[in-house]
């Protein structure tokens, strides 16, 4: 025992099963962790002689490891060994009968969660003054002459009673006429900033619409979601003139029905680029002859992943049938392709933008960038304003804890807080999926039946959610409908629900893997604190991505830092992570340690989920191999920040409850054929261009590409499509 009693003991590091004999352990020293790794059983004197002969030892200390006081190893053992067991629903393992008659349960490998991790670095950054904008002013929707009923349905159907300031600024300019560009931050109210004026001028037309007449306003818009959601919208301000017909096209339904309800007439059409353009290409009965408004909504969103060329093919038919209309262009941007876009569309704008700095000086410094030939199109603005009452963090989390960090952030904010409605956004379908399923079978699944001291309403609080590129429409649109009335829960995404969605009563917004620029990191903090609410951000980066931190200052963005270490002290609130005590024993105080070893079990849960079978095994590792991939288009102004050779892949093997790093990612667990044994080049220069906007137009595709049919047919089992990623 005198061994034992000297060890100082981390309760990530390996343990021996007990009954295993003092002398083996003096006379192969370290020769555990080997045997883990190799997952071969200590059991026999043929495994000690394997054993003996291999060169391979543990890993070398690093200066910044974490030690831990002396503990009891047979305590820890059982605690670990006792909790993992009652996690997730899982085959029970036989008992085993040790050298002295007593039953013990068997070895089971628990993770090194807190060895071996890089240090974390101090966050160095320079206090900047963020752009605000307010939102709310003192004007009345009286002031500006609209019809009454249309003023009694803002004020009792969308329960809004003074105008926003970009809304101030935007509709007397709309009412008048005038081409408008505006630039404001998201959530400020933009959607009814243009609704309202088309409303009130089509109401007003001395010859009455008809429906057969086809559409006299086209607004268009990226995302099917932010379609559904304009589309909500316009049809509440129309209540009181039900003769003026909304539609809405968008990928994922049928064509024939889209084209059934244009023969019978559309005024307001509301659509996706690449829907409404294979409408064009395809529908005869389709007519643009009376358009006065022609809106594009995020335009920059539009722009940025390739749709510049749909939008060119609407604006050539709509110019050759109808050249007087009245154009309208808004982002929370302004980019260089919004600036180009607005040159083509646009006569005689009137720049509208709330922050303090006025849209117009922006657009003169991108014009005579753009001249002088030395604007590239990635070009971003210095600052992006951010709502006045969001309250931004960022966490450095070392890979191996990120999965248990995520998972220990949820839980106290679900769990232990009231009214949480949180948004998690992920870099592709496939880790959404992955993270999804995890979630539902391991957090989710024991929730049902909280332990002794915690309140039974907790659990009905934690309720998952997701929304990606991959699922069927219906089942995306009932999806959003259902986050959107409801109170709490966790919305795992992409960047699908990154622009213009207004879900209500979102209080966090938490970004697992970092956004590709800072204008994305801005619109996706801003499906929080809008229109004047309170919100709060939390940015998840890993130690060697900290200088992202100042790429976010040097726009303007300030952070501030929580550590990792408050985050995972949640765990202590949670009995299901808690000690095993035996007998009557009173349990200690919750310290480090403790905390350390309940992070260890929970994310030993996760690991036993993923290795109870080959399918898993092999759905986590497309998933990580997913993430990888997308770590690889960073930007190149991002790439020293984010660059694949500074991934440890066994690192971040465990935040996909991997025990240890994948030796090929192209093959499945279960195809042994040696002809697909091939190792990828992670390093190698791929067609990033092309590669990227592919990937990510399929994800605001028409609906109605050939391979749609493939991309979107769902597992018998409901698990995701193995299948390319999208963002």
């Amino acid at each position: 025992m005198a061994a034992e009693e000297g060890l100082l003991l981390n309760i990530s590091e390996d343990w021996t099963p007990p009954g295993s004999g003092q002398a083996e352990r003096k006379k192969f020293p370290g020769c555990s962790r080997a045997r883990q790794r190799r997952g071969t059983p200590k059991q026999t004197k043929g495994t000690k002689r394997k054993f003996q002969g291999a060169s391979e030892g543990p890993p070398p200390k690093q200066k910044n490891e974490i030690s831990l006081p002396p503990a009891n190893v047979k305590e820890i053992e059982r605690n670990v060994r006792g909790k993992t067991e009652g996690l997730i629903s899982s085959k029970k393992n036989p008992a085993v009968n040790t050298n002295d008659g007593q039953v013990e349960r068997p070895f089971i490998k628990t993770s090194s969660l807190f060895k071996n991790n890089p240090e974390i670095p101090e966050i160095h950054r320079a206090m900047v003054k963020q752009i605000r904008e307010k939102v709310f002013t003192s004007d009345s929707f009286h002031e500006l002459g609209l019809h009454p009923h249309l003023i009694s349905t803002i004020s009792t159907v969308l329960k809004m009673s003074s105008m926003t300031s970009v809304q101030k600024q935007s509709i007397p300019s709309l009412l008048e006429g005038r081409d408008v560009l505006v630039r404001s931050q998201t959530g400020s109210g933009k959607t009814l900033a243009y609704c309202i004026p088309v409303v009130q001028s089509l109401q007003a037309m001395k010859s009455r619409i008809q429906r057969s007449d086809g559409p006299y306003a086209l607004v268009l818009v990226p995302t099917r979601e932010l379609a559904l959601q304009s589309f909500d919208t316009i049809q509440k301000l129309l209540k009181p003139f039900n003769w003026i017909v909304p539609g809405v096209l968008m990928g994922g339904e049928k064509r024939k029905s889209e084209k059934a309800r244009l023969r019978k007439g559309i005024n307001i059409l509301i659509s996706t680029p690449g829907r409404l353009v294979d409408h064009i290409k395809s529908t005869k009965n389709i007519h643009f002859s009376r358009i006065q408004w022609l809106i594009i909504d995020e335009a920059d969103r539009i722009l940025d992943l390739g749709f510049e060329k749909d939008i060119t093919v609407i604006l050539n038919a709509i110019n050759s049938q109808c050249e007087n209309r009245q154009n309208v262009l808004l982002s929370a941007t302004l980019t260089e392709g919004v600036t180009r876009l607005a040159d083509i569309s646009l006569h005689n704008p009137i720049s509208i933008s709330v922050s303090d700095e006025t849209c117009e000086q922006a657009i003169k410094v991108f014009k005579a960038a753009r001249e002088a030939g030395h604007l590239h199109t990635s070009a971003e603005p210095d600052g992006f304003a951010v709502p006045e009452k969001l309250q931004q963090h960022v966490t450095l989390v070392p890979s191996k804890l990120k999965l248990v960090t995520l998972a220990a952030f949820l839980l106290g904010r679900c769990e232990f807080e009231k009214k949480q409605k949180l948004i998690v956004f992920f870099s592709s379908c496939e880790l959404v999926e992955f993270y999804y399923h995890l979630f539902l079978q391991t957090l989710l699944g024991n929730s049902k039946a909280p332990a002794s001291g915690q309140s039974p309403s907790a659990s009905s609080r934690l309720k998952f959610l997701r929304l990606h590129g991959n699922m069927e429409q219906e089942e995306r649109t009932t999806v959003f409908q259902e986050f959107s009335q409801s109170k709490s829960g966790i919305l795992l995404c992409t960047d699908v629900a990154a622009r213009g969605l207004d879900l209500p009563q979102v209080t966090w917004i938490v970004q697992y893997n970092a956004p590709s620029s800072p204008a994305e990191y801005i619109h996706r903090i801003g499906r929080t604190a809008r229109i004047g609410c309170h919100g709060s951000s939390l940015l998840i980066l890993a130690p060697s991505e900290a200088e992202y931190v100042n790429s976010l200052a040097s726009h303007k963005i300030n952070v501030s830092e929580i550590k990792m270490e408050d985050i995972l002290s949640v765990l202590a609130m949670d009995d299901r992570f808690k000690a095993r005590q035996w007998g009557h024993k009173k349990s200690r105080s919750v310290g480090p340690q403790e905390i350390r070893e309940r992070a260890t079990v929970l994310q030993t849960a996760f690991e036993d989920y993923v290795h109870a079978s080959a399918e898993r095994v092999s759905w986590a590792k497309k998933a990580l191999q997913s993430f990888i991939r997308a770590y690889a288009t960073y930007p190149k102004d991002l790439k020293h920040i984010f660059h694949v050779r500074s991934l440890h892949l066994g690192h971040v093997a465990k935040s996909f409850g991997l025990r240890d790093a994948p030796h090929n990612l192209n093959a499945s667990s279960g195809n042994k054929r040696k002809s697909k044994l091939k190792r990828p080049d992670l390093h190698k220069k791929t067609q990033s261009k092309h590669c990227l906007a592919e990937i990510l137009r399929s994800e605001y595709s028409s609906g109605m590409e050939a391979g749609d049919a493939k991309v979107k047919k769902k597992n018998k089992h409901g698990k995701p499509s193995n299948h390319t990623l999208q963002s």
